[in-house]
């Protein structure tokens, strides 16, 4: 097991921990899985629970995953299908919530919400408390609000302010939809623009601005990471990856990836099943096929 723990990647993912019956002990996420799992076997000694579960692993699983918010979504999701005995908390401690966007020409804008509505909806994410942070960068870039033919005497003046028309609405909402639909390119430009701003007020000695502006381009950074393992259509589904002799099962409920499991397994078995892969989840399925079959081997 020392070999495994040295051979971990050092990127965002999930680990679980199981016994010598293969029964999961424990799951959690990391933002570096080698470092991560590697502290279970340093000091504990105010941890006399994790120590007790220590001494019962048998076997380490990872999945590495594309982003911090796609590990802590799949960290979710496996908890709350698998509960291990040692973990505490079987669903995280942060909210589920999604992003709407109102297009109307009397309300037009962006907002957060527990629950998908008739507007656009984007997500979902975990954290209401970075989502906002986000949005309101968003805002920042598309103040979409004050393209309503419906504003007050102080929303107008401001309006003015800032620039903005009626006209710009379909802009906006076009930027908006690009952005939050992870398009590469319009990312990368909202988040030059962002940090610009911050440079800007932090030049101008404004240090309270431009530390709030560091603090949304990090929340505007978790909802435009790749998340692919939590989804708002609740679709179920079955798909492989293989490589080196294993075969690894993923398992897709009501939109959420809950499951993995690894088995030995000949090329010629598993290529039915690798070819059925959908086209998503190929990339993922083939990666972490090759870390478990990796890992199998030490």
């Amino acid at each position: 097991m020392v070999a495994a723990r040295a051979h971990l990647p050092a990127g965002p993912g999930v680990y679980r921990f199981r016994d010598a019956n293969g029964r999961p002990l424990y799951i959690g996420r990391a933002v570096n899985l080698r470092r991560r799992v590697a502290s279970y076997w340093g000091d504990l000694r105010d941890r006399p629970r994790l120590r007790r579960m220590v001494t019962r692993i048998d076997r380490i699983d990872v999945l590495l995953c594309a982003s911090e918010h796609e590990a802590a979504w799949l960290e979710r999701n496996a908890l709350e299908h698998s509960r291990p005995t040692w973990n505490r908390m079987l669903g995280g401690v942060e909210s589920s919530v999604v992003i709407t966007l109102d297009t109307s020409a009397r309300r037009p804008g962006i907002k957060v919400s527990f629950t998908p509505g008739p507007d656009t909806t984007f997500g979902p994410y975990l954290s209401g408390t970075r989502t906002r942070l986000a949005v309101s960068a968003l805002h920042r870039l598309f103040p979409l609000s004050y393209t309503s033919d419906r504003l007050s005497d102080a929303e107008r003046e401001m309006a003015e302010k800032l620039l903005v028309r009626q006209e710009d609405r379909p802009s906006f909402v076009s930027a908006l939809c690009t952005i939050l639909d992870r398009e590469p390119q319009a990312v990368a430009t909202a988040r030059q623009r962002l940090v610009g701003l911050r440079d800007a007020a932090s030049a101008e000695l404004n240090f309270e601005r431009a530390g709030q502006l560091h603090e949304e381009i990090i929340a505007f950074d978790w909802i435009t990471s790749p998340q692919r393992v939590t989804a708002l259509e609740p679709y179920d589904a079955i798909f492989h990856g293989w490589a080196a002799g294993t075969l690894v099962r993923f398992e897709v409920a009501a939109g959420r990836l809950v499951g993995w499991r690894t088995q030995a397994c000949s090329q010629e078995r598993a290529s039915a099943k690798v070819a059925a892969t959908p086209p998503q989840w190929q990339e993922f399925a083939e990666l972490n096929a090759q870390l478990a079959a990796k890992l199998s081997s030490l």
